[in-house]
């Protein structure tokens, strides 16, 4: 078989690429970005069973029985998602594995599509075990393989860190072959490697102690640490997409660029620094290579030891980084525009306009959840007033309601996937302990917000067959909830009617609120609307709407064919009859 010709690929597809040639048969997941396309890669990949989990903690967990099939596995996740999962994964740090296991966390520096922006390269010190950092595409495929090897090797999972520029942005890769991946091996009962009792885990405990100290002496050799000798005026220590940055701003600087970050070569490091005159580092986020070279008695500048050097907060890039290295930033870019702000908002025709259209009307307290709908939290809106993670919706609305004593007038909203991700052990805490309140799931069967990804209540599986279906009613009548009802979310007075009615007595209301996704290939397209200018009064409650296709000119509201998806809702809200249907 011919090797393959050199391909652009983007940092996620290389890492799906580098598990396949590395032989891995199993590779699980949760969608969310910046990690999505890797498991989406990894489902064409011929040989390797690929599935959505319903979240990242079982994600870890079957790849972690993959591991002990003796099959080398992946995990893929965002970098919330690794909190979901530290549970599995701290104690995976005394068990070892069995076929190699890695762990990729994608990172979001600069919050692009996350809550938060948390630096997981703590997470490798936390459960000490080794972290890799790819600065691009071509590493990103030789780092995963390496993790593979690293893995089996030392009897650790690994954990293989990209962030957002990392994982999206594309170079060149020359891909290799596939390594024959390895049969399972026949189970062999192992209870002092993976049965975690307190008689077993100290034992295994002490392995994990001295598996860090034989890293450390391998981190010296590893091929990827490597020192670029320029001008030695000015030497850098960085890692993964900072490399990049450094080499941009500074090119003729010294560099110690560091592939694996956890843990740190610290003979190699000292070697840098006696070579150079001064040191810097240069890493996003936390300090954490800065606060390992501090340890070692290296002198360094950064931003523990330096005010205002480079800031905790936001994603860097190569002007920033210029500026804090004294080189000045590029005279080349682009001049910032004085541009209106145009933040995102819901598709036209969502199925979750309507929902919080009404509670907004209403004046409903909201506690939210992590998905699309969390852009309604913006005016015109305004319904959404809490968003904390994945499936705590339900559980500030259960504690808003036990604190203040209220019954009505507060909701917790959350999507179908994610209802299935963390919100059925929510819903189940709030019937257990007596509460009540409403709970509307937005049921649009898909998960959206990452690129219309399946789940357990959509049927599609990530392979393309069709997995054992879990219908929402009944799963919320299985918890012992009898006040559940399925809606219709473009029918506005059905859904006031739902929120207004009196709920049943000694328990939550479930509300289902369900219409597929308008952007679900397949669905069958509604006739678009348009307003008659002689009846449209200006009033401008069409607007309220937040719907991208209604416009306001010359006094009077337009609707734009092109985007209008036929919902009906700018109809139902206007009392002037100025919408009408195309047709008539």
């Amino acid at each position: 078989m011919n090797k393959p010709k050199r391909q652009l690929l983007s940092g996620n597809e290389a890492i799906a690429r580098g598990a396949y040639e590395a032989g891995a048969r199993v590779a699980t997941g949760y969608p969310g970005t910046p990690a999505t396309e890797i498991l989406e890669a990894l489902s064409r990949c011929e040989g390797v069973y690929s599935e959505w989990s319903v979240n990242e903690k079982v994600a870890l967990e079957v790849a972690s029985g993959a591991s002990i099939a003796g099959v080398r596995a992946l995990c893929a996740m965002k970098h919330v998602g690794l909190n979901v999962a530290a549970d599995p994964l701290m104690t995976l740090s005394y068990t070892g594995v069995g076929g190699g296991l890695v762990i990729v966390s994608a990172d979001d520096p600069g919050h692009h599509s996350s809550q938060n922006e948390q630096d997981n390269r703590n997470y490798a010190a936390f459960a000490k075990i080794p972290m890799l950092e790819p600065s691009d595409s071509s590493e990103a495929l030789a780092f995963t393989k390496a993790a593979f090897e690293i893995s089996e090797q030392f009897d650790t999972p690994v954990l293989l860190r990209t962030t957002t520029r990392v994982s999206h942005s594309k170079s060149v890769v020359t891909p290799g072959m596939q390594a024959k991946p390895a049969p399972p091996a026949p189970l062999v009962a192992k209870p002092e490697k993976y049965v975690m009792i307190p008689g077993f885990s100290e034992a295994r405990h002490a392995h994990a102690e001295a598996r860090l100290d034989r890293l450390k002496a391998y981190a010296e050799a590893f091929a990827h640490n490597s020192i670029e000798y320029r001008s030695r005026k000015v030497g850098v220590i960085t890692s993964g997409i900072l490399y990049q940055y450094v080499r941009e701003a500074a090119p003729d600087a010294s560099v110690l660029k560091l592939g694996m970050s956890y843990p740190l070569p610290r003979a190699l490091v000292e070697e840098f620094a006696s070579n150079v005159k001064d040191l810097y580092v240069v890493e996003e986020l936390d300090p954490f290579i800065e606060a390992q070279v501090l340890a070692f008695g290296v002198k360094v500048i950064g931003k523990m030891t330096t005010p205002d050097f480079l800031p905790l907060v936001g994603e860097l890039n190569p002007d920033i980084v210029a500026g804090a290295l004294g080189k000045g930033g590029s005279e080349a870019r682009l001049a910032t525009q004085n541009l209106p702000t145009r933040p995102p908002g819901l598709c036209p025709g969502c199925p979750h306009r309507g929902v919080f259209y009404t509670l907004g009307r209403l004046g409903w307290f909201v506690a939210g959840d992590i998905g699309c709908y969390t852009l309604a939290h913006a005016w015109p809106l305004s319904a959404i007033h809490t968003t904390l993670c994945m499936g705590a919706g339900i559980g500030q609305a259960h504690g808003i309601l036990k604190a203040t004593g209220a019954r009505d007038k507060v909701a917790a909203v959350i999507g179908d996937s994610t209802f299935m991700h963390s919100g059925i052990t929510s819903l189940l805490n709030t019937h257990y302990n007596g509460g009540g309140g409403t709970i509307i799931i937005l049921d649009n069967g898909t998960t959206a917000m990452t690129g219309l990804q399946g789940h357990p209540g959509s049927c599609s599986t990530l392979m393309g067959g069709t997995g054992g279906h879990a219908d929402i009613k009944k799963v919320v009548r299985g918890l012992g909830i009898d006040d559940v009802s399925v809606m219709d979310p473009y029918d506005l007075d059905a859904l006031e009617r739902h929120l207004t009615a009196p709920p049943i007595p000694g328990g939550p209301r479930v509300l289902i609120a369900r219409r597929p996704c308008v952007l679900i290939r397949g669905r069958k397209p509604r006739p678009s609307f348009v307003v008659r200018d002689n009846k449209c009064a200006g009033c401008g409650e069409c607007l309220m709407l937040a719907c991208p296709a209604i416009s306001f000119r010359d006094g009077h509201a337009q609707i734009a064919a092109q985007l209008c998806t036929g919902c009906s809702l700018c109809k139902q809200v206007c009392t002037f009859g100025a919408v009408r249907g195309q047709q008539g």
